[in-house]
């Protein structure tokens, strides 16, 4: 049962990372050309997907670092004793 786990699980990175690297866009390959990393992927079992993933596959731009600030509501809802508004309807 573990054998059939590992050899659906190392298909499936296969796969994806055949199909990321077909989409991929030429331009945007690091390291190697995108056929190259194509063979890559089909002949070096295992070792070939992570290669793609680690260093063939193009640098996400734009990532954020996760903000731990608070973000502050855009309109504070202010207790009853505060609001003039409510208190002028009194």
């Amino acid at each position: 049962m573990f054998d059939a786990l590992v050899v659906l699980g190392t298909l499936a990175l296969e796969i994806y990372a055949l199909i990321d690297a077909a989409k991929t866009d030429s331009s945007e390959v690091r390291t190697l050309p995108k056929w190259a990393w194509i063979l890559i992927i089909l002949f070096f079992g295992l070792l070939g997907p992570i290669a793609w993933l680690v260093a063939g596959r193009p640098a996400k731009s734009g990532l954020r670092r996760p903000s731990f600030k608070r973000e502050q509501p855009r309109f504070r809802q202010l207790p009853p004793d505060d609001n003039d508004e409510f208190l002028g309807k009194l």
